[in-house]
């Protein structure tokens, strides 16, 4: 198994990582893991929440974002995996066959095998079973992902160890009713037994809300953010900045729940979470 401590964390769009793991990163990023986010897509399908901005390119203005995001988180810049945004509502690209719900869930692993080959986590993370809120990006990153993490336990290194979901729980999701489907919380949230690891993120609140705020395209007044209630956007940011939590996707060694952290019981590693 390779010395190096190394977390990948595996997600559709740029923005994603603020939202679910950023104080997570930051965190083991300042202990000297090894931090690798990996971006399917560059967002281009989105919808531009900022009417002040004007953009002609919203792939390379999100890309760019996602840099921002990442000094910010004070990891090392993303890897693009160089897929489409297949979009949302108006916006969906049925027609385009880079976009990530036009390809098989093989077609994602693969790729996704060379990185775990060639960086060699012990951890990976990514969305969970229903891919936040259900967008078809996060379904497909979460499917093939959790194929990768089965299907790279014989590289010579011993692959990764173990893969955590990102995942909220019932009823502290105010966004969840703005996304449009009225989403039921609990079926997007996940009971309080579900959660096998809470990282508290408090000493990197700063860090990300300016990971958040690096996203300004996405963060404007008609985004889901911009249009909550005071009280709501309150408790969507003591959520946000406070915890970061996961369920467990998949293990290759023993497990003592509740986790001290995402390297807890891993051989070797132990030191990290001590």
């Amino acid at each position: 198994m390779t010395t190096l401590p190394t977390i990948m964390a595996i997600f559709a769009h740029p923005d994603d990582e603020a939202f679910s793991v950023g104080g997570t990163l930051t965190h083991y990023a300042r202990k000297g893991v090894k931090v690798v986010l990996v971006c399917a897509t560059r967002g281009e399908a989105g919808k531009i929440t900022d009417p002040n901005m004007t953009i002609t390119d919203l792939g390379q203005q999100r890309e760019a974002e996602l840099r921002r995001a990442t000094a910010a988180l004070e990891i090392p810049e993303p890897i693009f995996m160089d897929l489409h945004d297949s979009g949302r509502y108006e916006r969906t690209r049925y027609d385009d066959p880079k976009a990530l719900m036009n390809l098989t869930p093989l077609q994602i692993e693969t790729p996704l095998r060379d990185l775990i080959a060639e960086h060699q986590p012990q951890v990976l993370i990514t969305f969970d079973p229903h891919g936040a809120y259900g967008h078809i990006d996060h379904l497909q990153i979460q499917r093939a992902t959790t194929a990768a993490f089965f299907s790279t336990g014989h590289l010579p290194y011993g692959g990764p160890q173990r893969l955590f979901f990102t995942v909220g729980t019932a009823g502290l999701n105010p966004g969840l009713s703005r996304m449009g489907d009225n989403l039921d919380p609990n079926l997007y949230g996940v009971s309080q037994s579900t959660i096998a690891l809470r990282m508290n993120v408090k000493p990197y609140a700063e860090q990300k809300k300016a990971a958040l705020a690096a996203h300004g395209s996405q963060m404007g007044e008609t985004s889901v953010i911009g249009r909550l209630s005071p009280e709501e956007r309150q408790q969507m940011e003591t959520q946000l900045l406070g915890v970061e939590a996961y369920a467990i996707g998949g293990t290759r060694t023993s497990l003592n729940l509740p986790l001290r952290g995402l390297f807890d019981g891993i051989p070797g590693f132990e030191t990290l979470d001590g």
